[in-house]
């Protein structure tokens, strides 16, 4: 279906109209500190990123938030939420967990064969920016922070060719 007919599509017919390119969306996603968290939220992100067209954004997206993710049931005793907004040509998504325990930068990368250590490089790396801020109180009520990064289609306000359809 391509945008034109997204928009031409008749209202009530089979559900709502799906969402044109640039229109804003969000969605959110909570989960419990379980290992099995970051590979569920990556399932969710790219389903979410690909249905509505944003497949160039598909491997960054899911990388970072897989870090993100994982720290958080890392080293976290709570449950956490990603929320992924889309504000035209721009994706922000958003980590929040229960430890006000921000992550400091290592003072240079760690050694090769060190398993971990590399988060925030990674985020500097390929994010197009990111920040956070600790929280007096989080969505579970207590403490807790928030790690974000965004990053930036290179199609602008504009369509892609055409917008996947919404399965029934």
């Amino acid at each position: 279906m391509n945008p034109e007919e997204v928009k031409a599509a008749p209202e009530g017919l089979g559900g709502p109209v799906p969402l044109p390119f640039a229109h804003p969306w969000e969605y959110e996603l909570h989960f419990p500190r379980d290992p099995r968290a970051p590979a569920i939220t990556r399932v969710a992100l790219r389903a979410v990123l690909a249905a509505h067209g944003l497949d160039e954004l598909l491997d960054r997206a899911e990388l970072l938030t897989s870090e993100l993710t994982t720290n958080s049931v890392r080293h976290t005793r709570g449950p956490a939420s990603v929320r992924l907004r889309w504000t035209c040509p721009v994706l922000r998504v958003s980590v929040s967990d229960t430890s006000p325990v921000f992550p400091m930068p290592l003072p240079q990368l760690p050694s090769e064969d060190a398993e971990r250590g590399r988060g925030l490089a990674i985020l500097e790396l390929l994010a197009d920016q990111w920040g956070g801020c600790c929280l007096d109180e989080t969505l579970f009520g207590v403490a807790g922070k928030t790690i974000w990064f965004e990053l930036r289609t290179d199609d602008g306000p504009t369509a892609p060719p055409s917008a996947p359809a919404i399965a029934a």
